[in-house]
């Protein structure tokens, strides 16, 4: 799906279907350097039962025009704004992962009432970045998409593991990450590091919200997310095992399953 926001071209995939204003909503943001293909299953499944999907691209990513927004409260405005323009600020639910987790977190803390859920995949209240990552990053240099990509995917996922025989999960994170190397991935990097505002924007989240982790995450450690969940007026944690902290593509299914029970409980 093409839109615009800000007088700028928007991609958005809407998971096969095309996004009904009428019904529920639900957004999807991309981490540091991805775009909207890290949510593929998840969005073709609602997509299929009962939610309008707005996979979106941040600006400088994937389909959607320049520049990348500099600062994590830009992103969560922005995605604000887009959901707005494309006619489904009523009854949303938002999802993010990584970066884009705090991004939700912050459009979710702005949509007050129309906020019905937030789901978050793989945060911690702070995201460090390490300077040797920033400056490869900056630098366009491939380690930095390689030391990612060695940090990212847990443990059993390196060494093969997929269901699917000949598929490379890590591969896939490998080619994301790829194609935001030579654009928006040191600003995003930058981004989080210097957000620090998850836990005041926690505090405005008016719907339940789901924290899914993977134990093996050594990205956004599980056990640093008792602040963010002891913030949030109405929060669940879900630890998936042998998971680290791509999940969405590591461990398709199982993300898939703790999205769809959470939001099966929500109201709207």
């Amino acid at each position: 799906m093409k839109f615009e926001v800000d007088g700028k071209g928007v991609f958005a995939a809407t998971g096969g279907r095309p996004f009904d204003p009428a019904r529920p909503a639900l957004v999807c943001v991309h981490g540091a350097g991805m775009d909207h293909t890290v949510w593929a299953m998840q969005t073709r499944y609602f997509a299929h039962h009962g939610w309008s999907v707005l996979a979106l691209d941040l600006p400088g990513h994937g389909g959607s025009e320049g520049p990348a927004l500099p600062t994590v409260e830009e992103m969560g405005a922005w995605v604000g704004r887009a959901l707005a323009a494309a006619g489904g600020e009523d009854q949303v639910a938002f999802a993010g992962h990584s970066m884009g987790a705090l991004a939700a977190l912050e459009a979710a803390a702005g949509a007050g009432d129309d906020a019905v859920a937030l789901m978050l995949l793989g945060v911690v209240p702070t995201m460090g970045v390490h300077p040797d990552l920033q400056a490869a990053a900056d630098s366009g240099d491939h380690r930095a998409v390689e030391q990612m990509i060695g940090w990212g995917f847990g443990r059993p996922m390196q060494i093969g593991g997929n269901r699917s025989p000949g598929s490379w999960a890590s591969g896939a994170g490998l080619r994301v990450l790829e194609r935001g190397l030579s654009g928006p991935l040191g600003s995003d990097l930058r981004a989080s590091n210097g957000y620090s505002g998850a836990l005041a924007a926690a505090a405005r989240v008016r719907c339940p919200t789901l924290i899914l982790a993977g134990d093996d995450d050594r990205m956004t450690p599980f056990r640093q997310v008792g602040p963010l969940a002891g913030t949030l007026p109405d929060s669940r944690v879900v630890v998936l095992p042998r998971t680290g902290h791509m999940m969405s593509i590591e461990r398709p299914d199982e993300t898939l399953d703790a999205m769809r029970d959470f939001l099966a409980g929500v109201s709207r």
